[in-house]
């Protein structure tokens, strides 16, 4: 089905994110999986190209848009470029929120120009050792010392660890508040006490450096508070409905893409001397995946335009997020089986894909999270 839901100004800007993947990160992408981290010189030539900050107010040399389907491109373009492993998305759609959201006048000038620029990266740090996505459990904790915080704690699977020049870390500023005592204090590069973990072995997205981050006897200034004290819960539920949608975009993208490669790969590939695609049950599989995927985006772009105005709720954002990623996980679980041995092998795009996206319904919230969200609006 013909999308309907860009304009030209968003076609030239897809054009723009396709020549910067083509020039700025497929060419190195190969050595960074190598490497386990994307290299800087790619967050400055994505800040330079005007990728960083996208929403971000032109007065701190971001693109002081709010469309959320620019997002939706580079997202897009990212997922089918193969390099999930670039956390723009990440440092764009999921803290960028925070920062402009919640940040001081004050706070906004000190950190904003180098987000925009790619000179700061970002991360958020929430998950501990023995606590997901049940906030009540977070151990790290910031004290109020008067003129500073002494915070004193263990973060790990954070996303961006290695690289971060900044990053939001949720704490317990009241112990007997439980998930109402948390705030957002923003921890930055260098801080003496905070150090720095493994860069952590996954089975996908090599690239993305995912971190241990310690925290003994920080001494944060007090003006580095994001939000209000004893706020985070408040905040955190705030911005989830633009991680889970744009964590959703990614998902539906892939889950095409994937079927696009998997729709040329049995049309060349011969097996007992004609094409798989000469197969039912080949033909079949292809069917049920291509219908899959465009019911799933028909609703995905409703998302799409429904956050962008401002309409998009936490249930339907769920919804979005659950679907969009276990379709790509069954997706891509298919059309591995269907490359049959060659699906196996590390160079062909289906291999990658599919470790690459198994995180999807994970990390943003699991599915079974998801489903908590969606069954209790509906059965309150």
């Amino acid at each position: 089905m013909q999308r309907q839901i860009f304009t030209e100004e968003h076609d030239a800007f897809r054009a723009t994110v396709h020549a910067f993947l083509d020039k700025e990160v497929l060419p190195y992408y190969e050595q960074w999986e190598k490497d386990g981290i994307v290299s800087r010189d790619a967050w400055l030539a994505a800040g330079r190209q005007g990728l960083l900050g996208l929403a971000v107010p032109e007065e701190y040399g971001g693109g002081g848009t709010t469309d959320f389907r620019y997002s939706a491109v580079l997202a897009e373009e990212f997922t089918r470029a193969g390099v999930p492993g670039f956390a723009v998305g990440l440092h764009n759609d999921i803290i960028g929120p925070y920062l402009t959201s919640l940040a001081t006048e004050e706070q906004k000038r000190r950190w904003l120009p180098g987000f925009c620029s790619g000179e700061t990266v970002t991360a958020i740090a929430m998950t501990e050792p023995g606590a997901g996505s049940d906030l009540q459990a977070i151990r790290t904790t910031a004290e109020d010392k008067g003129d500073h915080w002494l915070l004193n704690g263990s973060k790990t699977f954070i996303s961006n660890g290695i690289l971060a020049d900044l990053v939001i870390v949720v704490a317990r500023t009241t112990p007997e508040g439980g998930a109402k005592g948390l705030s957002l204090i923003v921890v930055e590069r260098g801080a003496e006490g905070f150090e720095r973990g493994r860069n952590l072995d996954k089975i996908g997205q090599k690239s993305q450096d995912t971190a241990e981050l310690f925290f003994h006897d920080v001494r944060v200034p007090k003006e580095n508070l994001l939000g209000e004290r004893d706020g985070a819960f408040l905040h955190l539920m705030t911005n989830l409905a633009q991680e889970r949608v744009a964590i959703a975009v990614a998902g539906i993208a892939a889950a095409e893409h994937l079927l696009e490669i998997t729709t040329r790969y049995v049309k060349e590939r011969e097996a007992f001397g004609r094409p798989l695609a000469k197969l039912q049950h080949v033909r079949f599989e292809i069917a049920e995946m291509a219908t899959e995927c465009a019911v799933t985006r028909t609703f995905l772009d409703r998302c799409v335009v429904d956050h962008t105005e401002g309409t998009l709720d936490a249930v339907h954002a769920s919804m979005a997020k659950w679907w969009a990623t276990e379709l790509q996980k069954r997706v891509a679980d298919r059309c591995l089986q269907l490359h049959g041995g060659y699906g196996y092998m590390a160079e062909y795009p289906v291999a990658r894909a599919f470790t690459d996206g198994r995180v999807q319904t994970i990390y943003g919230g699991t599915t079974e999270i998801m489903k908590e969200i969606i069954g209790r609006s509906l059965l309150a």
